[in-house]
């Protein structure tokens, strides 16, 4: 029999808004790694703007406790009642490895596989228009793709990928409960699921686990990806947002 594939599984929870930016770059670089899963939460709670995104284009971001810019483009999320996962491998894996289109249905059946032990129907959004869709907040949320995964007619995951020299990094934010900067959104508090984020993240591991064919050990950032994540994570703030607060 054929040996499984083991990825490596980091959990940092309630880290600096710079320094998840900054490591998830550095998971992004780390080429002598192998697949990486991340599954960390905020402190305080943050909103990062997509990569093409201007402050002013966000009419409540100064309502965040910090602004970040992502390096994935898309809308801005405001991370507050949520997962956020990261998966950085070389564009060589299977995962990833064709048309891009395709890597995302493959991560997003292996996260509507996790949502299902939950009890919640999830699926792509395909042609339609959702109750979510919002043209005048900038919010990822309020923007919907086909391959996005929704649930009760709203978007409840968003996920975007960054390629860059023969690596992906691709990541998201799965919605436990809503804030005031999105509103009305898919949320597990919606459907009355009341579940930690550490349980979601058990949950969305063991998913991948089945869906890729891989096991997972239970790792930390190394020394060199943790020094590279705190030089990165300074040109991640927002200074626009910085300006407005003082």
């Amino acid at each position: 029999m054929k040996a499984m594939e083991t990825w490596r599984s980091i959990t940092t929870w309630g880290a600096d808004p710079a320094f998840n930016m900054g490591l998830d770059e550095a998971l992004l670089q780390s080429r002598e790694a192998p697949p990486t899963v991340r599954f960390y939460t905020w402190r305080p709670d943050t909103l990062s703007l997509g990569y093409f995104q201007k402050f002013g284009d966000v009419p409540g971001a100064g309502r965040a406790g910090a602004v970040v810019r992502r390096i994935t483009g898309g809308g801005a999320i405001h991370h507050v009642n949520e997962l956020t996962f990261s998966i950085s491998a070389s564009l060589e894996h299977p995962l990833y490895r064709g048309v891009v289109a395709d890597s995302y249905v493959r991560v997003h059946d292996a996260l509507r596989a996790a949502l299902a032990k939950l009890g919640v129907s999830a699926e792509l959004r395909g042609k339609r228009a959702l109750g979510s869709d919002r043209a005048d907040t900038g919010m990822c949320f309020h923007k919907s793709t086909d391959l996005d995964i929704v649930w009760g007619d709203k978007k409840g995951i968003g996920t975007a990928q960054r390629r860059s020299k023969g690596r992906v990094l691709h990541h998201g934010s799965i919605k436990l409960g809503t804030s005031a900067l999105e509103g009305s959104i898919a949320t597990l508090a919606e459907i009355g699921r009341s579940v930690p984020v550490h349980e979601i993240a058990t949950l969305v591991r063991a998913a991948f686990a089945e869906h890729f064919g891989v096991v997972f050990a239970t790792s930390v950032p190394d020394a060199d990806e943790r020094a590279l994540a705190r030089e990165l994570g300074k040109r991640y703030v927002d200074k626009s947002f910085v300006r407005m607060r003082e």
